[in-house]
């Protein structure tokens, strides 16, 4: 089927110029990267992943994580389950 129809949308441009280097990356033209989600969302009608407002915890955590407070620095994976208590 021949593509005739047209999508706009305004976004931000950074977010746009980092997306489209991945999408590079993939191999993958914005279009097909469109067309894509649009195919995936056909076959799960819906979303093709999950959409949620993450938890106190989780918020707390994306915080510390950017203000770089209360990490956990680890040697390697031994080191990290050491720590974790595993």
């Amino acid at each position: 089927m021949p593509k005739t129809e047209m999508i706009r949308a305004r976004i931000e441009p950074d977010l746009k110029k980092e997306v489209e280097n991945i999408f590079s990356e993939l191999g993958l033209s914005p279009t097909s990267a469109i067309t894509l989600f649009y195919q995936q969302v056909r076959l799960f009608r819906g979303l093709p992943f999950s959409v949620r407002i993450p938890n106190e915890i989780t918020l707390k955590t994306f915080r510390d994580t950017d203000a770089e407070e209360n990490l956990i620095q680890c040697n390697d994976a031994a080191d990290m389950f050491k720590k974790s208590g595993i």
